[in-house]
């Protein structure tokens, strides 16, 4: 199903009236945005998770927008649009972006909601965190692990230097 299909997902309901919509796994024509239009002036949750989404640049103005996932799509930058058109987003979902950098976010920075200095949550960078935190995890029982079979080794170099 692509993104241009999105009368299936309004079904009889008009664009003015939908706050939800989702489009996971749809996939989208050149890597942008289709079938959005200012007319979705109620939206305030919206999925498109694994669209092969690689540009915001046809993003329509999304007001009443609140929360958002993009996870596991292609987008690496074009954040800066999020602040005209999202101005009300509270949860941004980048999980799985090519996104490699924190220069690519500071564009959300400047949204009317991090002046008044209510948090927004960027799944992205907190799923960063909790990969770093369960490398680190791996790594100690790896060297626990390590250290038990050399402090095995050693008994079992004591017993055999002692029976000798």
């Amino acid at each position: 199903m692509e993104m241009k299909k999105i009368s299936l997902e309004l079904g009889n309901r008009a664009p003015e009236e939908v706050t939800e919509l989702v489009f996971d796994n749809c996939l989208c024509v050149n890597g942008e945005i289709e079938g959005l239009k200012d007319t979705f002036k109620e939206l305030e949750f919206l999925s498109m998770a694994n669209v092969e989404l690689s540009s915001l640049a046809q993003l329509p103005s999304l007001n009443k927008l609140r929360k958002w996932e993009l996870s596991d799509n292609i987008i690496s930058g074009g954040l800066e649009v999020l602040a005209e058109k999202c101005p009300n987003l509270t949860y941004l979902n980048l999980s799985g972006n090519k996104i490699k950098d924190l220069s690519t976010v500071e564009a959300l920075m400047e949204m009317k909601m991090m002046k008044k200095k209510r948090k927004m949550k960027l799944v992205h960078w907190k799923d960063m965190r909790k990969r770093r935190r369960k490398r680190k995890r791996r790594m100690k029982m790896r060297m626990k692990m390590k250290m038990k079979q050399v402090q095995s080794w050693e008994r079992e170099e004591r017993k055999w230097a002692s029976n000798t």
